[in-house]
């Protein structure tokens, strides 16, 4: 066989606001391999399928000399993050041809070739439940994986919910980001808690979803004031925050006393040199808040188990929700970061690199 295209998605540039397609990531389709002949060396060959893609992925868009929890990309390197391939060719006795294998540092490219030293870091999966591959890289996340390859929006949700929301039955929740991977969750988490839910978006179309999810009270925060819906449908007692900035202090703002804040993320300040500085940080003593910040790494081992019992099944059922919002192939990944970070994306974000 004559060697094959293998299109790479390289990280070209650190950026300053939003990550520019063609300017931050480059789609090089120069690079070519042969399939049948390219030496594995003890190693596999991996043909991509899905690829997730993650507002964090903008954090590892920095310089090298900013250090945090997750690793920053090389420029002039394919970028990487979850995804799921299938096995093209195998040299160690743990993967045949065939086997689907997901991994959280994939690369952005056609086919990859992992190395025998880096085996630890793919696992099989069969698809017990029949749900799209897509699924497995959003929705249900990842069955068995070490602790690292949590970042997945399932488990943020399910696993931070169990841990700090300490849901009372007629309590109220605000999500912000609602329709987003993660906040459509929370939203039938909360739901099913039996607490009335405020949810907010960006769109009118995403605030419809919001409805259907079952979100009590859904706005659009860019042409409705936040301050002013949780004045009239508050006060609030669990906060879910992937936003930050003036949806956090419109929210503390509005908190009842002890509310819970589940601080997730704050997608507002990822792309500007200027975030917003919250300007009532004291009542948070004033009023006894208890905030949690969180990386799901640490709540895996407490509730992997549970998650994996209990989560899939509902979404093959129907019982749990979501929406996908599918790129198709793997020269449109660049933008699909963009509308990511823009909100542009209606649930999650996936890319579909190949078929089968």
């Amino acid at each position: 066989m004559a060697p094959v295209t293998n299109g790479r998605l390289l990280f070209n540039e650190v950026p300053t606001g939003y990550p520019e397609p063609g300017k931050t990531t480059v789609y090089d389709p120069l690079q070519t391999i042969d399939l049948e002949n390219v030496p594995l060396n003890g190693g596999v060959l991996i043909k991509t399928l899905v690829l997730s893609i993650d507002p964090y992925l903008r954090g590892r868009m920095r310089d090298v000399k900013v250090t945090t929890y997750y690793n920053e990309f090389q420029l002039g390197k394919p970028i990487d993050n979850f995804g799921l391939g299938v096995i093209l060719r195998s040299e160690d006795p743990s993967f045949e041809q065939g086997d689907h294998v997901f991994s959280n540092e994939l690369p952005f490219q056609h086919y990859s070739i992992f190395k025998k030293q880096n085996l630890g870091t793919l696992r099989v999966f069969t698809n017990e439940e029949k749900l799209p591959w897509s699924a497995y890289v959003g929705v249900c996340g990842i069955p068995g994986m070490f602790q690292t390859f949590v970042i997945f929006s399932s488990k943020t949700a399910y696993m931070a919910w169990k841990e700090y929301a300490y849901a009372k039955k007629g309590e109220v929740a605000y999500v912000t980001a609602g329709s987003g991977a993660v906040g459509c969750l929370v939203i039938q988490l909360a739901k099913a808690d039996g607490l009335k839910v405020i949810a907010s978006a960006g769109t009118d179309k995403k605030v419809a979803y919001l409805r259907e999810l079952g979100a009590d009270v859904a706005f659009n925060y860019k042409t409705v004031p936040v301050n002013k819906v949780l004045q009239n449908e508050g006060p609030i007692d669990i906060y879910w925050d992937n936003v930050g900035g003036e949806s956090f202090e419109a929210a503390i703002a509005t908190a009842n006393r002890f509310a819970r804040f589940i601080e997730c993320g704050a997608i507002s300040g990822y792309n500007t040199q200027n975030p917003y500085h919250v300007k009532n940080l004291e009542l948070i003593v004033r009023k006894e808040l208890k905030i949690s910040g969180f990386i799901v790494d640490s709540l895996y081992p407490k509730y992997e188990e549970q998650f994996f019992k209990e989560f899939p099944k509902k979404v093959a059922s129907g019982e749990i929700k979501y929406s996908e919002d599918v790129t198709e192939g793997l020269e449109n990944a660049g933008q699909a970061i963009l509308d990511v970070q823009i909100g542009r994306n209606n649930g999650k974000k996936v890319i579909r690199v190949a078929s089968e």
